[in-house]
């Protein structure tokens, strides 16, 4: 018998079927690059430069010129009044639309007034009917004292009876009678017609004061009633409303200067003045009411826009301050509170250097409202981190919020 040759029962590699080792080394590749991807997500995410938002310092100023304090509120009119007819009606016609500047006494609207006018017209013929009564009875009275005049003449001469000049006497009473319940008669229709008159008087509504329409709440057709409005108007004369926390209260009085700023227009500081301090508080805020008063007016200052202000130093307090800045070193920048950060008790700020940021101490000043003074570490027009991150570090690159 032939010897066995073993070597031809061989099996390539090549011809090797992939089993479950081979299935598995597959996953598993797969899941390592799976892993990957995430670890270099997470990378990229905890690498991510966070987002500040800046605001530069500005100068200190002249002492004298230094905000007592800061608060805000809204702008509201000093009148306000939202028209409506004295009657109900239907509405004939609407002349005005919103943002128009009314006149006092200008016609907005009217309303059907032909039901009074007819009342109208009936008040005016009764008038006129008891006109032409009364010089009837004064025709007939004239005659009845002709023939009164005649009986008497002829009772005098005993050729007429005492009944017939009682008669006639009394026909020429009877006349006068009639003529004095005629003009009374007269005065109640001239009454009447009054009263219908200001029926039709109503129909017409007009500007109370001149002001500015902001609403515009009736079309024609449709019925109003006294609790309905035809229009809402705001006189021109604009104020500002703002709270002011009872503790500071007393920094305020009549007259003060305040600068204001609307929230639409963030760069434009409105010259104005305290106009009134509202002699109450709100125990829940905490807060006492100021009325403050534009010194010029603007269309772009609307009714119900939020707005902040700043109670300037009066002439006294300023020369004081000034005087006591001079005795003492005075700020080189003031910025807002935000900016200041604290570690172990020390105040410090975060300088913004093209993308990195720069830790400064600093030396803080008296406060201003919102805003601080900067007695050292920072200078008038740096740039720093307003606000951010609690855990930003010096050196660290930022994004800026724009």
């Amino acid at each position: 018998m032939p010897a066995a040759d073993l070597a031809s029962l061989k099996i390539h590699d090549t011809a090797r079927p992939r089993g479950s080792a081979g299935k598995f080394w597959g996953f598993f590749a797969a899941g390592l690059g799976v892993l990957l991807l995430v670890a270099g997500a997470v990378f990229a995410l905890k690498n991510r430069a966070p987002v500040v938002e800046a605001a530069v310092a500005r100068p200190a100023g002249d002492p004298g010129q230094q905000t007592l304090l800061n608060a805000s509120g809204y702008v509201t009119p000093r009148r306000r009044a939202t028209v409506a007819a004295k009657i109900t009606g239907r509405v004939t016609g609407v002349f005005f639309d919103e943002g128009n500047h009314a006149k006092e006494g200008q016609l907005l609207a009217t309303l059907d007034d032909s039901d009074v006018r007819r009342a109208l017209e009936s008040a005016v013929a009764d008038r006129d009917s008891s006109r032409a009564a009364v010089q009837d009875y004064e025709v007939q009275l004239r005659y009845a004292e002709i023939q009164l005049h005649r009986a008497q003449e002829l009772k005098a001469a005993n050729v007429q009876s005492q009944d017939q000049l009682d008669n006639a006497r009394t026909q020429a009473d009877s006349l006068q009678a009639k003529i004095a319940l005629a003009k009374q008669q007269i005065n109640a229709a001239e009454s009447r017609i009054a009263v219908a008159q200001q029926a039709v008087d109503n129909c017409t509504i007009r500007a109370p004061f001149s002001g500015i329409i902001v609403s515009k709440d009736a079309q024609v057709g449709e019925m109003v009633s006294p609790i309905s409005a035809g229009g809402g108007f705001t006189r021109t004369g604009i104020a500002t409303e703002v709270d002011v926390n009872e503790a500071y209260i007393a920094r305020v009085q009549s007259g003060q200067r305040v600068t204001s700023t609307l929230d639409a227009y963030p760069d434009w500081q409105i010259p104005s003045h305290v106009r009134t301090v509202i002699p109450t508080a709100d125990r829940q805020k905490a807060t006492v009411k100021v009325r403050i008063s534009f010194d010029k007016l603007d269309p772009r200052i609307l009714p119900d826009m939020g707005v902040k202000v700043a109670f300037m130093a009066e002439e006294e307090a300023k020369k004081k301050g000034a005087q006591e800045k001079d005795k003492g070193p005075k700020p080189t920048a003031i910025i807002p509170k935000t900016a200041v950060r604290t570690d172990s008790g020390k105040s410090y700020v975060f300088l913004l250097r093209d993308t990195k940021i720069e830790r400064r101490g600093v030396t803080l000043g008296n406060d201003r409202g919102s805003d601080v003074e900067i007695m050292a570490g920072v200078n008038s027009g740096d740039s720093l981190v307003a606000h951010g991150p609690e855990n930003l570090q010096d050196g660290q690159t930022v994004r800026i919020n724009q």
